[in-house]
C-alpha cells in the first residue's frame, strides 16, 4: 500500500516539475482554453438554443384569420419576383366616390390575404382600391418545398412582395392609372413592405403596423431568453454587448443555412430609403415590445424630414391589436396618411389636428368626435409639401 502511495506523490511530483519547466507552455494552453475554447462552447450552445426558439416560436394572431369576413373581388394569380406561384385579390373601392389610389396588403405570419378586411374597410370606403395577397405557404398560395414559413421576414417574403408590386404595378400601366402606390402591412407582412419599397420608386407610402427588424429583435430575445437555459446564470447576465452582436451574427448565419432562406435587416433598409412611412405599434405588445417600433422610426428619420416618418403607439393595445382597440382613429389615420402620400389630396387643419401623427410619448388615444369631416377635397398643388 505504502508503494503505491509512494508512486502516486512520485508521479504528481513529476507533473508538477513538468509544469514548472514549461511554465510559459501551460499559460499559453491555459489562456487558449479560457478565451477560444470556452467561449466557443458558450456561443454553439446560445446558437443552438436560439435557432430552436426560432424555428418553433410562433407569435399570437391579433383575431382569428377570417373573422371579419372573406373579400369579394377579383381573384388572380401571379409570379413572385424568384418565379413561386401566389394567388392575390383586387378589392375594389368604393365606386360612388373618385378614385383615389391602389394599397398592396400584406398580412401577418399564418393569416391570408381575406384579414385585409379588418384594416382596410376605412380605405375602401373612402375611395381607395386594395390588392390583397397570400405570401407563400399562406391561404391559397402553394408552399415551397425547400422552405417553411416562419413568423421572421426573409428574402422569400420580400420576393412575394416585390412580385405583388410589379403585378400591380403592370395593371396600373395597362389601366392608363398612375404608378404609384402605397404598401400596408401587418407585423411580418410590414417587414417584408419596408424590405421591398427600399428597391422601387414608384411606392410612395408605406403603414407598417407591429414591424419589427430581425435583427434587433433577435438580440432582445438571445437577452432575454438564452439565460434561462444558461448552466452558468452569472456568467450569463454579463456579456459584454460585442458578445451579443457576434452571437446574432453566427445566429443568422446558422439560420440561413438551416433554413435555406437569408434574414435581411428592416432596420437597415429603411436608412436605404426616403419613402414616408407610418408605424403603429400596441403599447401593451408581449411579443414584440414597441420599443422595436421607436427604434425603426429613429432609423427612418435619418433619411426623411421629421414629418415623412411618423410613429403611433396605441395605449392598451397588443400585437397586432390597435385596429381593435381604436378602430375609429385607426381608420382616420391611415386614411389620412394614405390621402397626403399617395393620393396627394390637402388635409384640412381641423382634420390634421384630430389624425396628429408624430411621436408621442402619450400618443393621442381618443378618436375624434362623431360626424366630424375628415378631409378637405382640395387638391394639394404639385409643388407643396406633403405635410399632415
Amino acid at each position: 500500500m505504502s508503494s503505491v502511495v509512494t508512486d502516486c506523490l512520485a508521479v504528481d511530483s513529476a507533473v508538477w516539475e513538468l509544469i514548472a519547466r514549461n511554465w510559459a507552455l501551460v499559460s499559453i494552453a491555459t489562456t487558449i482554453v479560457l478565451l477560444v475554447v470556452v467561449p466557443a462552447a458558450v456561443l454553439r450552445r446560445y446558437v443552438r438554443i436560439m435557432t430552436n426558439l426560432m424555428d418553433d416560436t410562433h407569435p399570437p394572431l391579433s383575431r382569428g384569420v377570417h373573422d371579419s369576413g372573406r373579400i369579394d373581388g377579383e381573384p388572380v394569380s401571379f409570379l413572385a419576383h424568384d418565379g413561386h406561384h401566389l394567388t392575390g385579390t383586387f378589392i375594389w373601392g368604393n365606386s360612388a366616390v373618385a378614385r383615389r389610389g391602389m394599397i398592396i396588403f400584406a398580412h401577418e405570419f399564418k393569416s391570408d390575404r381575406h384579414s385585409a378586411l379588418r384594416y382596410c374597410r376605412p380605405l375602401l370606403e373612402a375611395g381607395y382600391d386594395v390588392f390583397s395577397f397570400d405570401f407563400r405557404g399562406h391561404g391559397d398560395s402553394p408552399p415551397e418545398s425547400a422552405y417553411k414559413p416562419r413568423q421572421w421576414p426573409t428574402d422569400r417574403e420580400m420576393s412575394d412582395m416585390l412580385g405583388a408590386i410589379a403585378y400591380v404595378g403592370d395593371y396600373l400601366q395597362g389601366a392608363g392609372r398612375g404608378p404609384e402606390i402605397g404598401l400596408f402591412g401587418i407585423s411580418r407582412g410590414a417587414g417584408a413592405a419596408i424590405l421591398a419599397a427600399a428597391r422601387l420608386s414608384c411606392v410612395t407610402a408605406i403603414v407598417a403596423d407591429g414591424a419589427f427588424s430581425s435583427d434587433t429583435i433577435i438580440e432582445y430575445y438571445m437577452k432575454r431568453w438564452a439565460t434561462i437555459f444558461a448552466k452558468v446564470r452569472v456568467v450569463a447576465e454579463f456579456h459584454p454587448a460585442i458578445f451579443w452582436t457576434f452571437l446574432r451574427w453566427l445566429l443568422f448565419g446558422n439560420c440561413s443555412r438551416k433554413f435555406n432562406c437569408r434574414f435581411p435587416s428592416v432596420r437597415k433598409t429603411l436608412r436605404q430609403t426616403q419613402t414616408p412611412i407610418l408605424l403603429i405599434h400596441g403599447e401593451k405588445d408581449p411579443y414584440i415590445p414597441y420599443v422595436q417600433s421607436q427604434m425603426l422610426h429613429a432609423e427612418a428619420r435619418e433619411r426623411r424630414s421629421e414629418k415623412d416618418a411618423w410613429l403611433w403607439l396605441v395605449p392598451g393595445a397588443k400585437h397586432n391589436h390597435s385596429v381593435a382597440l381604436a378602430p375609429e382613429l385607426y381608420g382616420l389615420r391611415t386614411r389620412a396618411f394614405f390621402d397626403v402620400y399617395l393620393a396627394g389630396i390637402a388635409v384640412a387643419d381641423d382634420v390634421r389636428a384630430q389624425t396628429g401623427l408624430s411621436e408621442l410619448t402619450h400618443p393621442i388615444a381618443r378618436p375624434p368626435r362623431r360626424g366630424a369631416h375628415i378631409l378637405s377635397h382640395t387638391r394639394r398643388p404639385a409643388n407643396s409639401a406633403r405635410r399632415l
